[in-house]
């Protein structure tokens, strides 16, 4: 059976061997913002074939870009070595690409990790100042953001660049740049939360300005033959907050600036969110961008099944899939998905024995 699926992938001169790509999902348990042994297993075991690609978590570019205290980091030379040492592990003994999202929290940082509650730190906690487009918290018992200033954004876009230039150093096949999931990208292009009155709020087109000037100077300090991708929330799920019409205007906007793909989520910008959570609830919203802007695009949100996820690459709907709950439930989900369908997904050698097409003459040999 040939299976769209798992049909080859190439974006600039990275080559994948399929359209699974596993999401970037937070793991709260960094060391001052390094990589540890949790990281080593958790995306060891993604890089032996779970998809052709394995982004790694929302990485912040600066100490008040992450979320907490425990997420991961990528602007001091400590996180540099920590990062190249599970790159170099999975690149040794898998068979998957390795991405990285660079994020910057906005007002959403300074936090607790989910499982502790998740709330905003108090300052006997070690809280910091956070940053969003407009002095507005994102829940009323939160911490109020500063809203930036120029000298502000541009400590930002260089921030952005450093860390472009670290993943460079570290070996990244690939970089997304998060502007989605309510934090600081997201947050300038919100009405809901960019209520600026100079030239970086307002219009549709003033408030996608400066993740446009973000993503223009991180693509110029990142090789010409690397390929640079995008999340984004395409809507709020909230009254008068951003609409899908907005989200392909920016997905043409980068389009134009050299943006490989776009990865299509949704929400997390406002508590107040109605989000229909159901199998797939992005993907018209994927469908839409890639239509009307013609870019490469990416689905995800509660894909877990394979059938599910052959349709919507067979259909034309998205070029790719993401998967996020589904790879942490079956880090081989690339492999049980490719038996499903009658096809083939890429293993490293060390796997192969595993395979069952061989088990049968792998035991008749060994009785030999």
């Amino acid at each position: 059976m040939t299976s769209a699926l798992f049909s080859p992938i190439k974006l600039r001169e990275l080559s994948l061997p399929n359209r699974v790509v596993v999401s970037p999902m937070c793991q709260y348990i960094s060391d001052d913002g390094c990589s540890n042994d949790w990281h080593l297993m958790h995306y060891g075991q993604f890089s032996m074939g779970a998809a052709g690609l394995v982004i790694q978590e929302a990485t912040g570019v600066s100490p008040e870009g992450r979320i907490s205290h425990k997420c991961a980091g990528l602007y001091t030379d400590a996180q540099e070595a920590a990062a190249k040492r599970v790159v170099d592990f999975c690149k040794k003994f898998g068979a998957a690409k390795i991405g990285i999202q660079l994020a910057h929290s906005g007002r959403k940082g300074s936090t607790l990790p989910p499982a502790l509650g998740g709330r905003s730190l108090t300052a006997d906690e070690g809280a910091w100042k956070t940053f969003a487009p407009s002095a507005l918290p994102y829940a009323p018992d939160w911490q109020v953001p500063e809203a930036l200033d120029s000298a502000g954004m541009d400590k930002i876009k260089a921030d952005f660049v450093n860390s472009v230039k670290r993943a460079e150093r570290v070996g990244y096949d690939l970089i997304e740049f998060h502007a989605g999931h309510g934090y600081l990208m997201h947050e300038f292009l919100s009405p809901l939360t960019n209520r600026r009155s100079d030239a970086y709020g307002g219009s549709a087109e003033n408030r996608m300005r400066f993740p446009l000037e973000l993503f223009a100077a991180m693509r110029a300090a990142w090789p010409a033959d690397k390929p640079m991708g995008i999340r984004v929330s395409a809507v709020d799920w909230v009254e008068g907050g951003l609409t899908i019409e907005q989200t392909v205007q920016f997905a043409k906007e980068l389009k134009k600036l050299g943006c490989d793909y776009v990865d299509v989520s949704s929400g997390a910008l406002d508590p107040g969110q109605q989000v229909p959570f159901a199998p797939g609830y992005n993907v018209a919203f994927a469908a839409k961008v890639k239509q009307e802007s013609g870019i490469v695009t990416r689905a995800v949100g509660l894909i877990v099944e394979a059938k599910v996820a052959e349709q919507i690459v067979a259909s034309g709907q998205a070029d790719m899939i993401a998967i996020a709950r589904g790879a942490m439930w079956d880090p081989r989900w690339a492999w049980h998905a490719a038996l499903e369908l009658g096809t083939e997904a890429n293993y490293p050698p060390r796997a192969t024995p595993c395979l069952p097409a061989l088990r049968p003459q792998i035991f008749g040999n060994l009785k030999k």
